[in-house]
């Protein structure tokens, strides 16, 4: 397969994160009262609040997203979207202007006002369809394509065809002017899949970095890590951790979680083993 020419970095409201220098942690803020971890808020001075205490934890992005995607969710409009996620971006943005802010939504219409609103990075779990790409190109947003599907039904390997899906995603977005470096691809763990599938997707995590576009991984507390554990949502901190230890040691740039302070220090210890990272100030010999 063809590996895009140049990964860069995520240059955001003034901020650069180059890609492969380290792992990047994204904190989940969930503005719905039916989020399946049991976390969502409804009032924007306590998602904002959320948010920027995830930042203080240690993410470097935080997602924000007001539509559940849970089994059996009931989809709403846009405006009842944007009723929940606007005033949440606005509240952010009146105390900090810093934030890189990503919008968890698979509508045009409300990317293009959440992005008036603050938001920098479109999240879409339903891939990168036109009306997506031409959303991101108009506000010069990068674009995270998340594989999906309504059905866990694969003709064969799971895995092939999830990379089928993101390098043509990916491919088209270029095409449309995306600069590659933007483009960031999700393999979608629990989405349109099997907890067997998600396990055989973690094992080749490989060859999803190997496509050579920027890749973001989210397990956090999904239902493969209670399946496998046999903990509830809200005890899956350290089958997370497992998750997100294997990503920073793949190659995987962003790691998308809930609890923000805990997998950073997971993220820290991969990074100092696997990539060279270390901390400022860095003293090995003590």
């Amino acid at each position: 397969m063809p590996i895009a020419s140049s990964r860069g970095a995520l240059s955001v409201r003034g901020r650069t994160l180059a890609w492969g220098a380290r792992t990047y942690v994204m904190g989940i803020v969930n503005v719905s009262p039916d989020s399946f971890s049991g976390d969502g808020v409804r009032d924007a001075a306590r998602a904002a609040s959320r948010a920027l205490g995830q930042c203080d934890a240690g993410a470097d992005i935080v997602d924000i997203g007001a539509e559940s995607t849970r089994p059996g969710h009931r989809p709403i409009s846009a405006d009842v979207e944007l009723e929940r996620l606007v005033p949440a971006i606005e509240r952010i943005r009146a105390t900090d202007c810093e934030t890189i802010v990503s919008v968890d939504t698979f509508k045009p219409e409300v990317y293009r006002r959440a992005h008036a609103a603050g938001g920098d990075i479109l999240n879409s779990i339903w891939g990168a369809g036109p009306a997506l790409i031409e959303a991101a190109g108009e506000t010069g947003s990068p674009l995270v394509a998340m594989h999906n599907a309504p059905v866990a039904v694969y003709d064969g390997d799971v895995i092939d065809e999830v990379l089928r899906f993101l390098l043509d995603a990916a491919t088209r977005a270029v095409a449309a002017g995306l600069p590659p470096e933007h483009v960031i691809i999700d393999p979608g763990i629990g989405f349109g899949k099997t907890a067997e599938h998600n396990v055989q997707i973690l094992r080749r995590l490989d060859r999803l970095v190997a496509l050579g576009f920027p890749t973001l991984l989210g397990t956090s507390r999904k239902s493969t890590l209670g399946k496998l554990t046999g903990r509830p949502v809200g005890e899956r901190a350290f089958g997370t951790a497992a998750t997100v230890a294997l990503a920073a040691a793949a190659g995987i740039d962003i790691v998308r979680v809930h609890d923000v302070r805990e997998q950073t220090d997971v993220v820290r210890v991969s990074d100092a083993i696997t990539r060279g990272w270390r901390p400022p100030n860095w003293n090995g010999a003590a």
